[in-house]
């Protein structure tokens, strides 16, 4: 009995150890926002979350600036129907986040639907308290 509650105890501890720090957890709701705000296509919210330097790389070589990736999805051209992502990792930096995660859903992009498949990075820093994209790069899976 002594063995089975030590183990319990040391499995409880080590998953509180690798539990998502305070600065993580704003991260991972950073990235949930801005597949809220992708998804919802709105043009507040996709403004408010990306950095004036932002700069936002496709899987087929376009890179954009922070106008023309809200323009994108604001007006339409880029229209996502659902995303999903999957088997995310965070790490920190000091005011810098490095977001990796697999991207799979359905898009219809300038009227034809199609499907992504991606992997996906995404570089975060912290401005006047809050998480903003800097730099996003895909490639295709």
């Amino acid at each position: 009995m002594k063995k089975l509650l030590g183990l319990l105890l040391f499995l409880v501890l080590s998953s509180s150890l690798q539990a998502q720090s305070k600065e993580e957890k704003e991260v991972a709701a950073a990235v949930e926002s801005l597949k809220k705000a992708m998804l919802d296509a709105n043009r507040s919210s996709l403004e408010n979350i990306a950095a004036t330097e932002l700069t936002y790389g496709h899987s087929n070589g376009l890179i954009e600036d922070k106008a023309a990736f809200v323009e994108a999805l604001a007006s339409g051209k880029a229209d996502f129907k659902s995303i999903n992502l999957t088997e995310q990792t965070i790490k920190l930096a000091g005011n810098t986040a490095l977001v990796r995660h697999k991207l799979t859903g359905e898009v219809v992009n300038s009227g034809q639907p199609g499907n992504v498949n991606l992997g996906v990075l995404l570089v975060w820093q912290k401005q006047q308290g809050q998480w903003k994209l800097l730099a996003r790069q895909a490639f295709k899976l």
